[in-house]
């Protein structure tokens, strides 16, 4: 496989690409009755500040809700079919906002990326493990090979690949060398996936280049990382921002300590990346962030304890048992601080929120098989709540939030015109969060996703129901 290599110098702009693979079999979403669905009696969970419906009902016809109200108020079309959801929540699909598809293929505990695993079939891969967890609208994390994710993207506008999560696109703007982690930056740099850049004008060129290829959003990597990696020039990403902004084109920021998180948002940053884990955030942060107010991700999961460790059944189910050995030779040892992080962590993720932090749900995913796409997502939202979150506005930082921050108008919520994108739960989240992982049904532009055919494929590695 070729690379894709991104290089920019001065105003030119370079670009070669590589075929794209074809894709393996696909289990298909369940068959739907083709006609409207009325489904009623479930509790409703909107996914914004309005209350919840206790008794609800609401109408799907052709992939979008037509309407919502309490059982009763409801009329049903002619011909609908009834679902009776008595005793269940509903809820909308989740969007998570920051995940790197792609490279990962579960081969080793600590994560193998390759460019060569960068292909269409595994970019599927990753999204049907999405949508098999409720997640209905995923972003790349800046770190795709723009010509194989655009391709997948218009294919699965078209139609092409039903029952996945819908996939929404990054670019990614680094210093020569510099990038994502240790672990990811050995298949972004094979494929050349980021745009590479020295100078401000080169910044812009790259922006631009975003801009015609039609692409939304971009990450930048502030920080040196202890002098492990090169740092961009305060010049080079005032330049990033300042195109970006004048071409409608948000930017997401990695910064993992304070200083670089006050620069990244007095720049004028949309989205910050990451949790201050080293400091306790001060008070010139919290000013900072009364100010601003950027919408905030938190990627707790990549340095919590594996819920593997525990053998946790919910997430074993997506795992080979050689995987899941590995994880408990490898990484499941004891961390003596862990009482000090839990409590810094905590007094961190409160502050952040109460000083303006617009909080929306990203997880990092997509780096090693301990913390994968689907599960992940339900790990961060367990956080928020162990860290003081009332479960509902858990929910609406993992659902009609971050549909706002990336600029998706048609999910996120239970409601008139919006996508059938939602999950279908056995308890109530609102009474424990934990219940957003008891799954009866995920639904996709008003089909079944079909869980049982892709859990099948994945495992699972307990014989236990994922509870």
């Amino acid at each position: 496989m070729q690379p894709w290599t991104w290089r920019v110098a001065g105003t030119g702009l370079l670009l070669v690409t590589a075929g794209v693979l074809g894709v393996s079999s696909q289990p298909r979403p369940a068959p739907t009755t083709g006609g409207p669905v009325l489904y009623e009696g479930a509790r409703v969970i909107i996914g914004d500040e309005r209350p919840t419906i206790d008794d609800g009902a609401f109408v799907v016809a052709g992939g979008r809700i037509t309407a919502v109200g309490r059982r009763g108020e409801v009329t049903a079309p002619a011909g609908a079919t009834r679902v009776d959801l008595s005793g269940k929540t509903v809820m909308p699909a989740i969007v998570n906002i920051h995940a790197h598809v792609g490279y990962e293929k579960y081969l080793e505990a600590e994560g193998l990326s390759r460019g060569e695993h960068f292909t269409e079939a595994n970019l599927l891969d990753h999204l049907y493990r999405e949508a098999a967890f409720g997640v209905g609208s995923m972003l790349d994390a800046g770190s795709g090979a723009l010509p194989v994710t655009q391709k997948f993207q218009s294919d699965q506008r078209a139609g092409r690949f039903p029952g996945a999560a819908r996939l929404h696109l990054m670019g990614g703007i680094v210093p020569v060398q510099g990038g994502p982690d240790h672990i990811l930056i050995q298949g972004t740099r094979a494929l050349g996936a980021n745009y590479e850049v020295t100078r401000s004008p080169e910044a812009r060129t790259a922006v631009q280049d975003l801009k015609a290829k039609g692409v939304r959003h971009v990450k930048i990597w502030l920080g040196d990382r202890n002098g492990t990696y090169p740092a961009m020039p305060h010049e080079v990403y005032d330049a990033v921002i300042d195109e970006a902004h004048k071409a409608g084109i948000a930017v997401h920021a990695h910064a993992t300590n304070l200083r670089d998180q006050k620069d990244a948002i007095r720049a004028g940053i949309d989205v910050l990346v990451h949790t201050v884990q080293n400091a306790p955030v001060d008070d010139e942060l919290a000013a900072v962030l009364a100010e601003k107010r950027p919408y905030w991700t938190t990627v707790f999961g990549l340095g919590d304890r594996s819920e593997v460790c525990d053998r946790n059944p919910f997430v074993l189910q997506v795992l080979s048992a050689a995987i899941v050995s590995d994880i408990l030779a490898t990484d499941c040892r004891p961390n003596p601080n862990a009482a000090v992080r839990e409590q810094r962590l905590k007094a961190n993720f409160m502050k952040m929120i109460a000083s303006g932090a617009r909080l929306v749900l990203g997880t990092d995913a997509g780096v090693w098989p301990r913390y994968t796409f689907g599960t992940a997502d339900h790990h961060e939202l367990q956080r928020y709540v162990e860290f003081g979150l009332p479960p509902a506005q858990a929910i609406i930082a993992a659902t009609s939030r971050p549909a706002e921050a990336i600029g998706l108008t048609d999910v996120g919520v239970i409601a008139n015109d919006r996508r059938a994108d939602f999950l279908v739960l056995d308890a109530n989240p609102l009474d424990d969060i934990r219940n957003t992982r008891r799954i009866a049904a995920v639904y996709l532009d008003g089909a079944a996703v079909d869980r049982a055919a892709l859990l099948a494929r994945w495992g699972p590695a307990a014989g236990t129901p994922a509870r």
